[in-house]
């Protein structure tokens, strides 16, 4: 019994230090990175978006609005208030759109911590995210031109805890609460992800998940429900699973349903959202990840 105990924790060690040498840096990056766009560029991404009050930039002002999202440091309680202003302020619920999803699926912490996938699923992130945020513009843009999809009458004003007159001690709670936000998560994921390795051989995750069986982008845009909890903890997990045989189109569909089924943003895009609405948001994202994830898996298998 105690043979095997220790055993276990030998092997959970050994897998535990591969990772931080691995992650450790990514996952500090991302931290460092995203606080500092949280404490000093927030003023300046309202900025941006209300310069489109009235302007239609066509195709141009969705791309536009994607990338900001991607470099918005809010979470979905953060950016909600920020969205209503703009809302209430004329910005068209076509660019918003694409705003929260491109910031529901990528911010700039995230875009960090996903280098550690490798050039090519790090490539192939940002693209199929940026095709799902301009998606979701151009459906809202033509479905609901003459109606409106967002419902904010009841939606407060946000709290800004980034108020220390100390530049620096502002930008250190910031890093404080990032840690406190992320951190628990980043080591559950590497912990669940060791105990992959040591329990679940590579060739069973290669059957399930690996180019060779036509189920895997399913598979993995249903696992990416459960196991979303937080980025930083899916990273770990997605670099073992990958290492065993993930295929790219199983990756794509596992990245794009986590985030945007997120338990914490589905409970806030509900509100804003209503029932109906609500329902198509949920569809859009599993059928577009699917088709996303599909695509990618083909365009593998054929090269």
């Amino acid at each position: 019994m105690w043979d095997l105990i220790e055993r276990e924790a030998i092997y959970l060690y050994y897998y535990l230090d591969i990772q931080v040498r691995q992650l450790f840096w990514f996952y500090l990056l991302g931290t460092l990175l995203g606080s500092l766009l949280s404490v000093f560029g927030k003023d300046r991404l309202k900025r941006l978006l209300t310069a489109q009050v009235g302007v239609s930039m066509g195709f141009l002002g969705l791309i536009i609005a994607a990338l900001l999202g991607f470099a918005s440091p809010l979470c979905m309680y953060g950016t909600l208030p920020l969205v209503a202003a703009l809302y209430h302020q004329g910005v068209r619920q076509d660019y918003l759109a694409c705003f929260m999803v491109a910031s529901v699926l990528l911010n700039p912490q995230l875009i960090a911590y996903s280098l550690a996938l490798g050039p090519t699923i790090f490539t192939l992130r940002l693209l199929t995210c940026l095709i799902m945020a301009l998606a979701a513009g151009l459906i809202i843009r033509y479905a609901f031109k003459n109606q409106p999809f967002f419902n904010f009458v009841s939606f407060g004003p946000g709290h800004n805890r980034d108020t220390d007159p100390n530049i620096l001690w502002r930008y250190l709670k910031n890093v404080g609460r990032n840690l406190k936000a992320t951190l628990p998560y980043f080591l559950g994921g590497m912990v669940l992800s060791a105990l992959f390795s040591i329990h679940i051989p590579q060739d069973a995750i290669a059957s399930v998940l690996g180019k060779g069986n036509p189920m895997s982008v399913l598979y993995a845009a249903t696992l990416g429900v459960p196991l979303y909890l937080c980025g930083g903890g899916t990273i770990p997990i997605l670099v073992m699973w990958l290492a065993s045989g993930m295929s790219p189109g199983a990756a794509v569909a596992f990245m794009l349903s986590g985030p945007a089924t997120k338990i914490n943003n589905l409970a806030a895009l509900k509100a804003i959202l209503g029932l109906k609405h609500f329902a198509y948001y949920l569809g859009f994202i599993i059928v577009t990840a699917l088709i996303l994830g599909l695509s990618t898996h083909l365009m593998f298998m054929m090269a």
